[in-house]
């Protein structure tokens, strides 16, 4: 049965005074992620990047793949015998400020501690470009992974995606997205949605998705740094459920995400690539089945977190390692100090490359 709509979100700014305070913002974030990246010992920039074109979304345009890769990884296309995990990075930013470097020092990590390569994604931004467009351009980036992974010296049997709040979002919605952009290449656009459906719970029982079987991609695990998960529950709802009110993010952000991201504002906020939180058990039946999920203490989001990993482990029966991190409020791995880093956040982040090293080497044993 189909979920009933979530009542409409209030209609906002006009589209272009969203943009200047939008361009306002990511000028002020850029100098706090100046100062944060300042901290010692200071992360890397990406080895190489890559323009791709955007081919899943209605919207034409490019976005820029940033590729973090160890010490011995080959020349950029030059084919190698060794193949190197992969791990998607979606960076956050309410999917309306941020930057594919803001992830610099959890690429670096996953770099370190796995001999993987790291691939931060810079997927275009609303007001701009509005929802779902992120999401398809998170698919986007996971196909042309896959399309070149023998010139990217890449492992496609080990992928793993990762996301940090709205990027965190991403984690699970691209994974649901990318079901269906290879479920569509399979049926004929004539056929009904009901055939589609029927297709995908067929496709999913057998215990792999299409999508890795048209495209030998295998999601392996997602890591998913204080999501958003259910935007079928407003902001008011989320704040009266948060342990420390002078710890939440401000109105002035959230509406601008909300108003920006969420459009037109009267759309289903239980569309599943918005809130997969809410997404229909057939869906979620398709995510990786091992999950490492982080919260904050301190945060509007915690609840709807918990009750993700609760529907995930009770009733998907996947495998969720999950930590909730005391006494801290969102997004509190990226604090603009430029004295030194936030105290923690090293260990959390070997904590999840920890869980990615069991999950990529189960199969090697």
């Amino acid at each position: 049965m189909k979920p009933a709509k979530s009542p409409p979100h209030k209609a906002g700014r006009p589209r272009w005074i969203l943009h200047v305070q939008a361009q306002f913002w990511r000028f002020l974030m850029g100098i706090g992620m100046y100062l944060h990246r300042l901290a010692p010992p200071r992360p890397p920039k990406p080895n190489f990047s890559r323009t791709i074109p955007c081919t899943v979304s209605p919207r034409p345009g490019t976005m820029v793949l940033h590729f973090y890769v160890p010490p011995k990884y080959p020349s950029p296309w030059k084919a190698n015998q060794k193949r190197y995990p992969v791990v998607v990075n979606f960076h956050g930013g309410g999917f309306t400020l941020g930057k594919a470097k803001d992830d610099a020092r959890w690429c670096k990590t996953v770099v370190d501690e796995l001999s993987a390569v790291c691939v931060s994604v810079d997927y275009r931004l609303a007001p701009e470009h509005p929802f779902p467009t992120a999401v398809e351009d998170g698919v986007d980036a996971i196909l042309y992974l896959a399309h070149h992974a023998e010139e990217l010296n890449i492992d496609l049997d080990k992928i793993a995606v990762s996301g940090f709040s709205s990027g965190a979002n991403m984690s699970f919605t691209v994974p649901l997205r990318l079901q269906e952009e290879m479920l569509s290449e399979l049926t004929p656009s004539s056929d009904s949605d009901s055939t589609t459906t029927s297709m995908m719970q067929k496709a999913i029982s057998r215990g792999r998705t299409l999508v890795a079987v048209q495209q030998e991609v295998r999601l392996r695990a997602i890591v998913a740094w204080y999501p958003p998960t259910d935007y079928t529950v407003t902001r008011a709802q989320r704040r009266q459920t948060c342990a420390r009110a002078d710890q939440e993010l401000p109105a002035i952000f959230t509406e601008l995400f909300d108003e920006s991201y969420l459009s037109p504002p009267t759309m289903d906020m239980s569309n599943p690539y918005l809130s997969p939180g809410v997404a229909p058990d057939y869906m979620l039946a398709g995510l990786p089945d091992d999950i490492i999920l982080f919260c904050c203490e301190w945060d509007m989001l915690l609840a709807e977190g918990e009750r993700f990993r609760d529907r995930l482990v009770n009733q998907l029966k996947k495998n969720v390692i999950y930590q909730m991190v005391l006494g801290v409020p969102h997004g509190w791995d990226k604090a603009p100090n430029p004295i030194k880093p936030t105290p923690g956040v090293k260990e959390y982040y070997l904590r999840a490359c920890g869980e990615l090293r069991k999950i990529f080497n189960s199969e090697d044993s």
